[in-house]
This record gives structure tokens, C-alpha cells and sequence, in this order.
């Protein structure tokens, strides 16, 4: 048996970070169902896809939000989240290969590092691993849509659309802004260690004291 691994949500600005992982025997099932990197496919493809990939092969999903990022980033870099992250989806799982989408610059430091953790399991971890091996696009999937869930009930619980998460969406980021203005701090769900976060206080607190 071999894996695949993605994560979904490692630079948003709201909302968690996903890792899937998918452990197949062979990935000819995956290949018919047609995966395929998740950011080519439309959220509705994506969603009917996850059915098929979560009937066809046995999956594990681990989920950090936005709080805990921020706890965990005080002593850890954001890389050595993600790879104790991809580290936990395998753990306990007889696998012989781990194929793993790298967010690492370097991938054979990534994949001795990965491997080491997860007790010298060989471990392929490339860039755009999700657009070259079907079980990492099958990962890549269940992780996106995982997290566009996620997405999705935030904005419910706050009454509004709050985008993406992603700090390129103006959408997102005019949301939290205006929920700093009006409320002084960030509002849940988002990670206050992120650059985006500190500006938009730093600049709510110089115009408190401008007011003065």
C-alpha cells in the first residue's frame, strides 16, 4: 500500500489548514474517477469527486484552525507545521512509498525529514506532486474541499460572506478590516500571526490615536 499527500489552506489570512491523505494499493480507480490537481477543477467537480475518492480509498484528515496555527507558529516555522501535520496522517498506517506534494524549496530535505518521522518510510515529496501522481491529486481534493466547508460555515456563524480566507481576496481582507474598525480586534477564525493581521491592527490603533 502507498499514500498521497496535500494540504489545503497553508497561506490563508481566516480559516484552518487542511492535510488529507489517501492509501490505496494501486491508484488505477483513482486515475477512472479522473483526479487531477484540485485548483483545475470547478468546486462542483471537486465536490462529486470527493465522494467517489472517499468510497474508493481509505482517507485521514487532520485540521489546525487558525488559533492553534497562531499558538503552534510561537515555537514552530509554518514548513515544520505542515510536515508534523503530513507526519500525523500516516502515522500507525503500513505504507510502503509516501508520495507527498512538497512545500519546502528543498524536497529531498522535506522527504528525509518526513521520512525520518515517519520511521525511514520512503517518501517521494515534490513540487506540484498534485498535477503528476493521482493519489496526491486524490489528497489534494479531500483537503480543498475539506477546508471550503470549513470556509463556508464561518460564514454562516459571522452572517457574512468572508470570502476565501486567502489575504489576495479583497473580499476577505475588506472583511476584516471593517471587523477591526468596528470591533477594536480580529475577528474568529483568524490567524493573527499573519503580516495582513498585524498591519490592519497596527494601522486601527494609529487611527484610535490620531482621534485623540
Amino acid at each position: 500500500m502507498f499514500c498521497g499527500i496535500d494540504e489545503a489552506g497553508r497561506g490563508p489570512v481566516m480559516g484552518p489548514m487542511v492535510v488529507a491523505s489517501v492509501f490505496v494499493e494501486d491508484d488505477e480507480q483513482l486515475k477512472k474517477i479522473g483526479v487531477k490537481d484540485s485548483k483545475k477543477l470547478s468546486p462542483q467537480t471537486r465536490e462529486a469527486m470527493f465522494a467517489e475518492i472517499t468510497d474508493a480509498a481509505d482517507h485521514r484528515i487532520i485540521v489546525i484552525h487558525a488559533e492553534e496555527i497562531d499558538l503552534r507558529r510561537k515555537n514552530s516555522s509554518l514548513n515544520d507545521i505542515e510536515l508534523q501535520m503530513f507526519a500525523d496522517s500516516v502515522a500507525g498506517m503500513k505504507v510502503s512509498t509516501v508520495y507527498a506534494d512538497c512545500p519546502d524549496v528543498n524536497e529531498s530535505s522535506f522527504s528525509s525529514s518526513l521520512s525520518l518521522k515517519l520511521g525511514s518510510v520512503r517518501v517521494v515529496a515534490k513540487h506540484k506532486a498534485d498535477d503528476t501522481y493521482p493519489v496526491v491529486s486524490a489528497a489534494s481534493i479531500i483537503a480543498k474541499v475539506t477546508r471550503d466547508r470549513y470556509i463556508a460555515e464561518i460564514a454562516k456563524e459571522l452572517g457574512t460572506d468572508i470570502g476565501s480566507g486567502y489575504p489576495s481576496d479583497p473580499v476577505t481582507t475588506e472583511f476584516i478590516a471593517k471587523w477591526i474598525k468596528e470591533n477594536g480586534n480580529a475577528p474568529p477564525h483568524t490567524r493573527r500571526s499573519w503580516e495582513t493581521v498585524r498591519r490592519m491592527m497596527t494601522v486601527s490603533m494609529n487611527r484610535k490615536i490620531t482621534d485623540w
